[in-house]
């Protein structure tokens, strides 16, 4: 009579602390679900600094952060192309190179003026938008990603100071079709 008991008590807090556990972990993903960056229907992942978590370094500008949750519903390989405000359109004048991170992959590049957008609607004058190519990249699975770029030129969104050559303004993954 005793060991059937001591069983039920033992299989009653087992089964307790199981869901107690099982309640913090969906929380958390709950919570990491509600913040992520959707990929659009045509694949293209478009990740804004203004809608990042910015990290800046005043005393080493090169390790400045900007990151984000992204939920990737359809992998393959994607050029990454990094757009900035710019007063100069022949040189973007970065001190050091920009690096992209997610998981494994990892890209880095020193950006180039390689197209000018005239008109953008992210910038105002005397600022142009100037594209530039990183490179490609390619993510195997599905699932919540963080994606994480390191340059001197990003800068929160909080910070309001006037920007001298140029900034980091967004990162865009579009998927590569055959």
């Amino acid at each position: 009579m005793y060991r059937k008991v001591f069983g039920l008590i033992i299989m009653t807090g087992i089964l307790l602390c199981s869901c107690k556990n099982t309640v913090v972990k969906t929380e958390t993903e709950s919570e990491a679900v509600n913040n992520k960056i959707l990929q659009q229907t045509d694949g293209t992942i478009s990740l804004k600094v203004d809608k990042a978590d910015c990290y800046q370094d005043k005393s080493n500008p090169s390790s400045n952060t900007a990151e984000w949750s992204v939920l990737v519903s359809k992998s393959g390989r994607f050029d990454v192309w990094m757009s900035s405000a710019t007063k100069d359109t022949t040189d973007l004048k970065y001190d050091n190179s920009v690096k992209l991170s997610i998981l494994d992959n990892r890209i880095e590049a020193d950006p180039e003026c390689d197209k000018i957008v005239l008109n953008s609607m992210d910038v105002s004058y005397p600022y142009f938008r100037a594209d530039s190519f990183l490179g490609s990249l390619y993510i195997q699975d599905t699932g919540l990603y963080n994606v994480q770029i390191i340059s001197e030129k990003i800068l929160a969104q909080d910070n309001h100071r006037d920007v001298e050559n140029s900034k980091v303004l967004s990162v865009v993954l579009k998927p590569i079709t055959r």
